[in-house]
């Protein structure tokens, strides 16, 4: 029983370890709404400024919050408009793949506890 309770918290301690080693380093560009949004007015250059520094920081949830404030703003140019567009489309990429590896890693790891327990 121990032995099983070992093999089992070293799957998930894998899982988590494969799945934080393979995070992108940034796989958002954020050059096009940093320059899109570097002549906008005090405010929404601050909300575009958090939206880039949450992506850049991987906090994901935060950034799409800003965004959406962005989003909901009538007085942003189509250039503005397009670079908040291109970045929502870049970052549910960037959380598919994220969920994608999550669930292979989660795979694995039960696959693998299958396999390390004794056979009936």
């Amino acid at each position: 029983m121990k032995l099983r309770n070992l093999v089992f918290v070293t799957s998930i301690a894998l899982t988590f370890a494969v799945v934080g080693c393979n995070k992108q380093s940034n796989s958002v560009d954020t050059t096009p709404m940093e320059k899109s949004f570097s002549s906008a007015d005090p405010a929404t250059k601050s909300t575009a400024d958090n939206v880039v520094t949450e992506i850049k920081n991987s906090n994901y949830s935060g950034a799409v919050a800003d965004l959406q404030k962005l989003a909901s703003n009538a007085k942003l140019t189509p250039e503005q408009q397009q670079a908040v567009k291109d970045v929502v489309a870049q970052l549910q990429k960037a959380l598919g793949d994220t969920a994608s590896k999550a669930a292979d890693g989660a795979n694995k790891a039960a696959t693998d506890l299958q396999n390390s327990l004794p056979k009936k």
